[in-house]
């Protein structure tokens, strides 16, 4: 998306006349006198520079203000405003936080045009690192450049049109609801519903009225008829959450609408036909638990159709800044009088450097706590809680970096082919003794 230039929000229709005398290459003024216009401006186009007026008491309140920043977070605003204004501290306060510049009125032509100038190129280079991101390392709204992000990308684009049953493994954190949002919304049912359930985190007692709905009066406490979650994902994709918390009885329950394809509320006699896509999660080895007796054997085989692993963001090399700037853009989105502007090469070291056991869920959570935390405009390590992690860590030599790459790209390909050596080598365009040699040269027996 290319910027048209510079949005002026100007209440009171004051600065027209005097911006008529400030020319500038490639800049053109469009002027609005309303937040619900600039809005709507802003969510169809993108300008580099946005000027907004303050010359007229509670014309712009400062969340009036917050609403057009959050609708352009890739404008960069200055502000014009009246001595007058200047004097509460508030506004001073706001000021500095929220804006790239301010200049008091009446304008000095000369002045702006210089500090348009430094906005714009600013803007432009942000659009420039946006789309890159955007272009080289977000498909299907997933960001990873890695190589295992890549394999893994592969895959996830022959799933999403296949209309079967996926079951989606990984550790805790790593993304997997996001995964399956990414298959429904590239599938042929993108129009249908996507229903959620945390198998984990409803009770025992409710869960089948959860899953399958109820009649009135069917139970105590059942003072309306409920909709369950299988017949409202009718036409759509039912995500099952942590599947691997399912009681043993629901697991029965469930297997059977996977093969007849029908319900019954509870308190009803009528069958009701449902056609959905089934997709589960678990942070489990399902397998471990079909040998232990807490999971059926013919349930998992039904849902493990296709098998996708989410690797966790250590094995993710290069993924974690990425991730970063995504997470501190987004907030900062809808936080503009937040301080920080970006991450320091100490920060950057430390994401790299950390192993991240929580995987982008505990990301999130440090970026959002750098950014309310940070009292400068670069986001330390300290501010991350990662100062630890901070040193300079060893320069790799390129075999050792070579070597971690093959061993990421063998341990993912098995992963995803089921230790099925055959397959593995025959995705990765080699022959099987090659495959085997490579494992050998790596230490890889096998993987979970």
């Amino acid at each position: 998306m290319k910027s048209r230039g510079a949005l002026v929000v100007d209440p009171q229709g004051s600065i027209h006349l005097q911006l008529q005398g400030l020319a500038i290459a490639d800049l053109t003024f469009h002027y609005v006198d309303s937040v619900a216009e600039a809005k709507k401006l802003l969510v169809k186009h993108s300008y580099a520079v946005g000027l907004m007026v303050f010359d007229f008491p509670q014309a712009l309140t400062q969340e009036n203000v917050e609403s057009i920043f959050s609708a352009g977070s890739m404008t960069e605003w200055i502000a014009l405003v009246t001595p007058r204004w200047l004097e509460s501290l508030d506004s001073q306060a706001f000021l500095i936080s929220a804006f790239h510049d301010f200049h008091t009125l009446p304008i000095d032509l000369h002045r702006l045009a210089v500090t348009l100038g430094h906005a714009s190129g600013k803007a432009h280079l942000r659009f420039s690192l946006h789309k890159r991101a955007a272009d080289e390392s977000c498909r299907f709204g997933i960001y990873g450049g890695s190589p295992v992000m890549k394999v893994f990308l592969q895959q996830l684009e022959k799933v999403a049109n296949a209309d079967l049953s996926v079951l989606i493994g990984g550790e805790t954190g790593t993304g997997k609801e996001l995964v399956a949002k990414a298959i429904h919304k590239y599938s042929q049912r993108s129009s249908g519903p996507f229903v959620v359930v945390n198998c984990g985190a409803v009770p025992a007692n409710l869960i089948q009225s959860e899953l399958f709905g109820h009649e009135k009066g069917a139970f105590t406490g059942a003072v309306q008829r409920k909709v369950g979650s299988i017949e409202a994902a009718n036409g759509g994709v039912l995500f099952l959450d942590e599947i691997g918390d399912l009681p043993l009885d629901m697991q029965t329950s469930l297997l059977r609408v996977l093969q007849e394809r029908t319900i019954s509320r509870l308190g009803a006699m009528q069958v009701i036909p449902v056609d959905f896509r089934v997709i589960a999660a678990t942070h489990m080895d399902l397998r471990e638990a079909v040998a232990l007796g807490r999971f059926r054997e013919d349930l998992f085989y039904r849902l493990n159709v296709i098998h996708l692993v989410l690797p966790p963001l250590r094995k993710r090399a290069g993924d974690a800044p990425l991730l970063s700037e995504v997470i501190f853009r987004r907030y900062l989105a809808s936080n503009k009088h937040c301080r920080a502007k970006g991450f320091s090469s100490e920060a950057v070291r430390a994401i790299n450097a950390y192993e991240w056991p929580g995987n982008v869920r505990e990301l999130i959570n440090r970026v959002h706590r750098a950014v309310i935390m940070s009292e400068n405009s670069l986001i330390s390590a300290a501010d991350l809680g990662l100062e630890s992690h901070a040193r300079d860590q060893p320069r790799l030599t390129l075999e050792v970096a070579r070597a971690s790459f093959d061993r990421d790209l063998l341990e993912t390909s098995l992963r995803m082919n089921g230790n099925k050596v055959s397959r593995a080598a025959q995705q990765l365009g080699v022959s099987r003794v090659t495959f085997y040699r490579m494992m050998n040269k790596l230490n890889i027996a096998s993987v979970q």
